[in-house]
């Protein structure tokens, strides 16, 4: 196959089938906001020629490790999304990083684009419990695209709760398939380390976990909806120390169900709100 990107067979080649998009690798370089070069400063140089080519996320390739670390396989997907080598697998376990697992803390300089949706949800949310405005990253149990810690959306160090909005973007692509899957391990991270993941999955996406709500866009019924989230993960008694007094702030203590409850159980949705018993990254964007 070609792609539009240009990787893969030639696109003139006798029985070669082009396809209108980027291949599976340039899909995942985007999401991990790399590029391929960097990619091939990584893997070992009798590698490079090939992988200049490559459109398999599950192709296997000799990587060098960027600490110093001996050379070790690994496929495209695993360098990208951050397993590393063995030892630094086995510093991701040590008992300094199981120390810091769970911890909050300020990354200086974090650059991560903010839409103007998320700067609402943060304001909303911000009316109704008191947000912690000096926390940006959670140090993790493990490697995420190649670091012991990740940056959600939101951070309530008083609850272990992170907030993450996501949606489909112009492209109507955005935090499906390839992303879709990185967004879930990212979640899975966080509760290695007692942090639990409520995610607003709005224009259209699906139910990706427990805690996950579904609607169509961003309301303060969905923010109101988020507070009652927090206090069935934590309790009622855990949301009071953080609560601002906004009214909202007590919702989900009561019977009440809102527009977008209704509207969801309308659609046949209603059950991913009563599956809190069940357990959930979606990127991060390194």
């Amino acid at each position: 196959m070609s792609f539009r990107c240009g990787h893969g067979a030639l696109a003139g080649d006798p029985g070669v089938v082009a396809l209108g998009r980027v291949c599976p690798v340039c899909m995942l370089l985007d999401e991990t906001h790399r590029s391929r070069a960097e990619l091939l400063r990584k893997v070992a140089p009798p590698c490079r020629s090939a992988l200049a080519r490559e459109t398999r996320i599950g192709a296997e390739y000799e990587w060098r490790c960027s600490r110093g670390h001996d050379r070790y396989p690994a496929t495209v997907r695993e360098v990208l999304t951050g397993p590393g080598c063995a030892k630094c697998r086995a510093n991701a376990a040590s008992p300094g990083a199981a120390h810091e697992a769970g911890v909050a803390f300020m990354k200086p300089g974090l650059r991560v684009g903010t839409s103007v949706t998320e700067q609402r949800l943060r304001m909303l949310l911000g009316e109704r419990v008191r947000l912690h405005h000096r926390v940006n990253a959670v140090h993790i149990a493990r490697t995420f695209f190649g670091r012991q810690e990740v940056w959600p959306d939101i951070l309530v160090p008083a609850l272990r709760i992170a907030v993450e909005y996501d949606d489909p973007g112009r492209s109507r692509r955005a935090h499906r398939g390839l992303k879709e899957a990185s967004d879930r391990e990212k979640d899975d991270a966080l509760r290695e380390v007692g942090w639990e993941v409520i995610r607003i999955r709005a224009g259209g996406l699906e139910s990706s976990g427990p805690h996950s709500i579904v609607c169509d866009s961003l309301t303060e019924a969905v923010v109101d909806e988020v507070v009652a989230r927090m206090r069935r993960i934590r309790g009622d008694a855990a949301v009071d120390t953080i609560s601002l007094g906004h009214p909202a702030a007590s919702w989900g203590r009561t019977p009440h169900r809102s527009a977008v409850l209704s509207r969801q159980h309308e659609r046949g949705d209603g059950k991913q709100h009563g599956g809190d018993a069940r357990s959930r990254d979606g990127d991060q964007r390194a």
